[in-house]
Formats: structure tokens, sequence, C-alpha cells
């Protein structure tokens, strides 16, 4: 909570307090998020992030859901990796190390789905059993952070195992 307090000016009490308040414990994750929104100060940069995180840190402090638990009740991991290329190498990178596996962890991946927008690449496909993979390349100045978000996860009694084998992954690029 340390940070969320240093970015919003508030302890993390006040936050409670607010959000209790608002009876938020009884609420959807977006109506928990517009309560956080509404509270941050009007200077701050990526107020959006900055009210997803301290809304995320309410429901796991209110016991909404456990850490690496989505608001739709599955789990999610991630890893990232800062490279010295540019977006498309990054994906390239990936998909010349490790696009041809036939297993992440017991699991089977189906065929890959690149895309573009006008600021990520990506690489995704589903894991049979375990869920979605989604590989994506944001430009960081002169380098490039290539993070792998998994989501669909039952449960959470894997996810320190999945997010070894992503970061182990990402060293090999």
């Amino acid at each position: 909570m340390p940070a969320i307090e240093r970015a919003s000016g508030r302890g993390w009490g006040e936050w409670v307090a607010l959000f209790e308040a608002r009876r938020a414990g009884a609420l959807g994750h977006g109506e928990i998020v517009r309560i956080a929104r509404s509270a941050m100060p009007a200077e701050l940069q990526n107020p959006d992030w900055w009210a997803q995180a301290t809304a995320i840190a309410y429901e796991q402090h209110a016991g909404l859901r456990v850490p690496g638990q989505s608001s739709r009740g599955d789990f999610r991991v991630s890893a990232s990796r800062t490279l010295p290329l540019d977006r498309d190498a990054a994906i390239e990178a990936w998909a010349a190390t490790h696009g041809a596996r036939t297993e992440h962890l017991g699991h089977t991946p189906g065929p890959p789905r690149r895309s573009r927008t006008e600021k990520r690449s990506f690489w995704r496909f589903a894991l049979d059993g375990a869920g979605r993979v989604e590989v994506s390349a944001t430009p960081k100045g002169e380098k490039t952070s290539l993070g792998v978000n998994h989501d669909g996860l039952a449960d959470g009694e894997r996810i320190e195992e999945w997010r070894a084998h992503w970061k182990s992954l990402l060293a090999e690029l």
C-alpha cells in the first residue's frame, strides 16, 4: 500500500474508510474503480491505472479476491523483460525462440495469432486446459518491454510456477 499512499497522498486507512463508507464490499469491480478514480488527485499521472491498483488492493484487503485473482474469479500471472529491440523485432525474437514449443508446463499451446495496434505488437495463444497467453511488445524509448500475460487459470496454486516458467522463457531472449 505504500506506493498507493505516496501516489494518492491518502493513507491506506483513509482509502479503506472511503470504500467502506460507499459500501464497496457489496459492489462490483468497476464500481469500486470508479470510487477510487473519483478520489485520485487531479495532478496524478496515470490516475486510471492508480484507481485500478487501489480498487484491487481494497478487494484483496476486504477478502473479495486473493492476490493473482481477477475480478472474474479466475487467476492470472505476468512477467516482463526489457529488450534492446524495436517492438516487432521483440515479437519476432519470441516467435523464433518459443513459437514452435509443443508444451508449456504440460499444456499444449493452440495456434498463435499475431496482431499489431498503433502502440503494441502481440503474439497470442490459448493453452489447452490452462487459459490464454498474450505476449505483448511495447516500445519504451529505444528499447521494448516484452510482457507475458497469462490469464484464465482455474486457481492460484500454480501462479509462482507459471511466473518462473514465463521468466525463464523471457530470459532466453
